[in-house]
């Protein structure tokens, strides 16, 4: 089929709420918090990519993922490259993006142990409408009162370093042994090349665009699957409706209109744009 609306996998974290985003229904009263929304292709398929949306209650844990030579290296298919689109955010939202300072393997493990990493980690303000690339090896932790929707290589290893107290397993072997510990170096984002469309990231893992309304042509090559994520809004691919709060998977050579005013991320495979 040329486009396939996916299905929702509603997931319970303990750094999750239940209050979402426009959307998604809310927990009900007593409910377990929800901290993400993954979006799944019908049937026993393992995509090139994830789309989740996460709700932070709380901090998550401080982790780490491996890149793709680690991972192999350990029997898994891939590592993990990640993105955020920050939707929404409380004044005091922060995300953790690497060390203040350049650190040692022995460091890092000794601070993971202690509780001395929550310090060292470089914590950075966030706003609804910023975007934030974390390739493999970033030492991460998303913090609280956050919205946002994650693009990344489908992978869901994760190793954590430190969970604030809470009695979930660490993983400081492997975490530490694929760890960068230089500081953080943001992307430059290729930024808007047309009225309607602006990369946030190309390569080497995805490209993701963010388009608002308008039609756009795609021309994918054979066995290559694209990602609509509409954000606000709706409009329609392959006679398939969708609107905020989906996910529409597309191949081929198609035309995706979207409705006035719809804002959408469109996210594929790849190291350079289409």
């Amino acid at each position: 089929m040329p486009a396939t609306k996916l299905h929702t996998h509603r997931v319970e974290k303990p750094w999750g709420r239940t209050d979402l985003w426009p959307g998604f229904p809310d927990q009900p009263a007593g409910g377990e918090p929800v901290g993400e929304v993954w979006f799944q292709e019908p049937g026993d398929t393992t995509p090139d990519l994830l789309i989740k949306y996460l709700f932070t209650g709380e901090k998550l844990s401080v982790q780490v993922h491996p890149d793709d030579e680690e991972a192999h290296k350990r029997g898994l298919p891939r590592g993990k490259d990640e993105c955020w689109t920050i939707l929404a955010a409380t004044p005091d939202s922060t995300i953790a993006l690497g060390p203040k300072q350049a650190m040692t393997a022995d460091a890092l493990r000794e601070s993971a142990l202690d509780g001395s990493i929550e310090d060292k980690l470089d914590w950075v303000p966030v706003k609804a409408g910023d975007f934030y690339y974390a390739p493999s090896g970033t030492i991460h932790a998303i913090g609280a009162g956050l919205t946002l929707i994650e693009v990344q290589q489908n992978s869901e290893t994760t190793y954590r370093l430190y969970d604030y107290g809470r009695p979930r397993e660490l993983h400081l072997d492997d975490g530490v042994a694929v760890a960068h510990l230089t500081p953080y170096q943001a992307i430059t984002s290729p930024g808007r090349v047309d009225g309607e469309r602006t990369i946030l990231v190309e390569g080497p893992k995805f490209v993701l665009e963010r388009w608002t309304g308008g039609a756009h042509a795609v021309a994918l090559p054979e066995g290559l699957t694209a990602w609509i994520v509409p954000i606000t809004g709706g409009g329609n691919v392959a006679d398939v409706r969708f609107q905020a709060g989906e996910c529409v998977t597309v191949k081929g050579n198609e035309t995706i209109t979207l409705d006035d005013g719809a804002d959408v991320l469109f996210a594929y495979p790849g190291t350079r744009r289409l």
